[in-house]
């Protein structure tokens, strides 16, 4: 199972999150909308070619004692005065990440920088949705240390894919918010208080239901994999009450709030003018990539129908 939401998690959530943006940004944003969606996976590609990439995706909140996410420094400087640098990046540093990430951004707003300022914003977008994924905020992050690995992916992978169609991830507009640092520390804080609920709920359901009922073989391209059966998945879904839709339309809302206040504490730029600055190279190339992907699926659709 991976050690993440799932790809198509991490795109959703950067692409919906485009619409929450008001009018002065949003032309620019669904200009760059295919590169956003599709480079929102890029952090999770870097994860373990990059070093010190790794700990920006999580933070093992238990291992500082049971009351850390009340006690923990909220600022960078006294975390590290507290338990020192090398400490923090063996636990993980995703609310700091976010906040780090925040000031690039701005920067990124301020100079006018096109390529600079769709990276990082599909980057951003990635990291603020591992906070919010409960099973980020644990040194049990697979369920490994309870006899219940594989719990990572079931829960945001597997999930949302069997159960997105039915999300209701309307958010309303991006609003500003006044300490980014804090409010990364909230969604943190919010998905650690969900995750005995995670863990508990599956294995109640595994003392009820056998493992030959829990466990199912899929054709994924030219693989056979082992997954969680969609009864278990139905009867989990279900005790988890909307969770897993309720952690993705946090994590929807708070991508498009940082953005918008990145941008606000930028000055307000016009977005618009950059809008004619022609693609990078990068782009152009993804964007061929994707047309030749979409002729490929239309060519295949007709195929089919013959």
């Amino acid at each position: 199972m991976t050690m993440k939401w799932g790809f198509y998690a991490h795109k959703f959530i950067n692409r919906i999150a485009i619409f929450t943006l008001p009018e002065e940004m949003i032309g620019f944003y669904k200009h760059h909308i295919h590169y956003l969606t599709e480079n929102a996976v890029n952090p999770d590609r870097r994860r373990y070619a990059v070093e010190g990439e790794a700990p920006k995706h999580y933070i093992d909140i238990d291992v500082y004692g049971d009351s850390a996410i009340y006690t923990l420094p909220r600022y960078w400087d006294e975390a590290v005065e507290t338990y020192t640098e090398d400490t923090l990046m063996a636990y993980g540093i995703v609310p700091w990440q976010i906040n780090f990430i925040h000031y690039q951004l701005t920067d990124a707003f301020s100079i006018g920088d096109v390529d600079q300022i769709v990276r990082i914003s599909a980057d951003l977008g990635h990291y603020v949705a591992d906070s919010n994924v409960p099973l980020h905020t644990t040194k049990n992050y697979n369920g490994q240390l309870t006899d219940q690995k594989g719990i990572h992916g079931f829960w945001e992978s597997r999930l949302p894919e069997l159960y997105h169609s039915s999300y209701n991830v309307f958010t309303g507009k991006a609003k500003y918010i006044d300490n980014v640092q804090l409010e990364a520390w909230k969604g943190v804080i919010q998905a650690h208080l969900a995750l005995d609920s995670v863990l508990l709920f599956e294995k109640e359901l595994s003392e009820r239901i056998s493992e030959d009922k829990k466990y199912t073989f899929e054709q994924r391209g030219q693989n056979t994999i082992k997954t969680y059966s969609k009864n278990f998945s139905n009867h989990y879904h279900k005790a988890l009450n909307g969770m897993v839709e309720r952690q993705m339309k946090r994590s929807i809302k708070m991508v498009g709030d940082i953005w918008y206040t990145c941008w606000v504490n930028a000055g307000q730029p016009d977005l618009n003018k950059l809008i004619d600055i022609p693609f990078t190279e990068e782009e152009l190339a993804q964007r061929k990539q994707l047309l030749e992907e979409w002729k490929k699926q239309k060519y295949e659709s007709r195929s089919h129908e013959h």
